[in-house]
């Protein structure tokens, strides 16, 4: 399934309040809890009780694939209190006589939901994998169908928000960029003040401990995806002996993430700058596959911003759908599908600049609002940003100066994709008490499988090196390609991942993988 459609599956998600789950029958489908002669692993925290689940077909739908909710501690550190509910959706192993376990897995965001990654996997997955595992997912908390949610800012605060949000740099930014985040952070804690300080992975983590511990594995085989992998890296090292495989797609640097969170942004915002001059280089030396611009894309783009920034596009009120910025922030969340997208997105851009038409000038949705405030309230309850608004001015300054096409808008704008939440998270007032701030080199773990790709304009390629160096026990696969993670983009990487999820094998040393798709008309 292409990345583009597994993101609208998992915002879809986003848009239900609830996952349901139908009984064919007063009898549970299964259960994992073993029998009394053979106790269930030990999870979590010791005065925790490991979840029953009960699993029960998602829907009528009869295509094999198994939901249920299990309810974990909101504070480890007082366990029988208050408790969330998360949501979890598996799709049984095809050969139960071969079945290694339970393949648990996270496509990332944060704030994705489960079913993203389960039913693709579930479906397209290598054969091997969907015949010898469990692939399982659970909704962190606040995502998907896990309760209770996460509301900082509504769909019609967020769209005013980004129309008036210019492209272009423009007098006052700074001063509307600390607004938009103060308003963000304030919302956030008026509608979740109980929730918010254990947001964090270090508490999903734990989650997924006892979740592992009531499917009855042993040990844990996790596959995560861009910030999945950043809760793979933190489960390994509260829960180092109980790793069986950790295999990291578009791997996250722990420390730089957490405790240098300036240090990280910065280089996205290269990464991702780089990433759009690198499409508009081919879209120069490809006029019969890239019109926009007439050779030069880069002062094209520039004009449209800046003609967005007068004249942005209206709905039939009169109210302004699209501005510069919005414009801005829908064209950096295309760079991650790589070049493979890039006919895709000249075709895009000289529809934008030519008929006012098209994707990247769309209006905010309710589902990507809800992604948004999932993904800033997760990542500024992990992440330690400095409070300190002075501090802030200069590194979003640098921001633009090392990202001057797409720096002004997610700098400058309302609090939004990884990057771009410096405004919001800088000005955050709840406690961190679920943020893991290391060590990171989770000594007796499993030998982690870490993949990071080249020239990834999401989660640069130093990332994944940073990882590698502070886990005791890593293995890097390089991919040499443009997109974000390198699951549906390799079948290099993709074979080589399937073999060490299913028995270990790590690639050699240095290995590198170079076959990315080429641009498609």
């Amino acid at each position: 399934m292409p990345k583009r459609a597994l993101l609208a599956l998992g915002l879809a998600v986003l848009s239900s309040v609830t996952v349901s789950t139908f009984s064919a029958s007063a009898t549970p489908l299964g259960t994992d809890a073993r029998p009394q002669t053979q106790p269930t692993p030990a999870g979590g925290v010791a005065s925790v009780p490991v979840p029953v689940l009960n699993w029960a077909p998602c829907d009528t739908s009869g295509d094999g694939y198994q939901c249920t909710t299990a309810q974990v501690p909101l504070d480890y550190s007082q366990p029988q209190g208050a408790k969330v509910t998360l949501s979890l959706i598996r799709k049984p192993a095809t050969v139960p006589s071969q079945r290694i376990g339970s393949l648990f897995t996270n496509p990332g965001g944060p704030g994705l939901a489960a079913s993203l990654m389960v039913r693709d996997l579930g479906e397209n997955a290598p054969v091997e994998l969907r015949e010898r595992y469990d692939i399982v997912g659970f909704d962190p908390r606040a995502v998907g169908g896990s309760t209770p949610k996460v509301s900082c800012v509504t769909l019609p605060e967020y769209a005013e928000q980004w129309a008036a949000t210019p492209g272009r740099l423009s007098s006052g930014g700074f001063e509307r960029a600390v607004t938009f985040g103060k308003r963000f952070s304030d919302g956030c804690v008026a509608n979740n003040a109980a929730l918010l300080p254990h947001l964090g992975t270090e508490n999903t983590a734990r989650d997924m401990d006892l979740l592992r511990a009531a499917v009855g594995d042993e040990q844990l085989n996790f596959f995560g995806f861009s910030y999945g992998t950043y809760l793979g890296t933190v489960y390994a090292n509260l829960f180092p002996q109980r790793t069986r495989v950790l295999a990291l797609d578009g791997a996250v640097g722990p420390d730089s993430f957490v405790n240098r969170p300036y240090d990280n942004n910065h280089r996205q915002y290269v990464a991702a700058e780089a990433s759009l001059n690198r499409f508009f280089a081919w879209c120069t030396k490809s006029p019969a596959d890239c019109s926009f611009g007439d050779g030069r894309p880069a002062d094209a783009f520039r004009r449209l911003q800046a003609s967005l920034d007068v004249t942005p596009v209206r709905d039939a009120n009169g109210k302004v759908v699209a501005r510069g910025g919005l414009f801005t922030f829908w064209v950096s969340l295309e760079l991650g599908y790589g070049q493979s997208n890039w006919s895709w997105l000249a075709t895009e851009l000289q529809k934008a600049a030519t008929t006012r038409s098209g994707a990247l000038v769309s209006p905010m949705s309710d589902a990507y609002t809800r992604y948004m405030n999932l993904n800033t309230a997760i990542e500024c309850a992990d992440r330690r940003f400095p409070q300190d608004v002075n501090l802030l001015r200069g590194k979003l300054a640098a921001a633009i100066q090392a990202a001057p096409l797409l720096g002004p808008a997610l700098a400058h704008g309302p609090a939004n994709y990884d990057q771009g939440h410096a405004q919001a998270c800088a000005q955050w007032p709840a406690e961190r008490k679920s943020s893991y701030a290391g060590p990171w080199n989770a000594p007796g773990a499993a030998t982690a499988l870490v993949i990071g790709t080249t020239h990834d304009p999401d989660v640069p390629f130093q990332d994944a090196v940073e990882l590698t160096n502070a886990l005791d026990n890593a293995r890097l696969l390089t991919f040499e390609g443009t997109t974000h993670t390198t699951w549906h983009y390799s079948a290099c990487t993709r074979s080589i991942i399937t073999r060490y999820l299913i028995d270990g094998t790590l690639p050699p040393h240095h290995t590198v993988c170079a076959d990315e798709p080429m641009p498609t008309r």
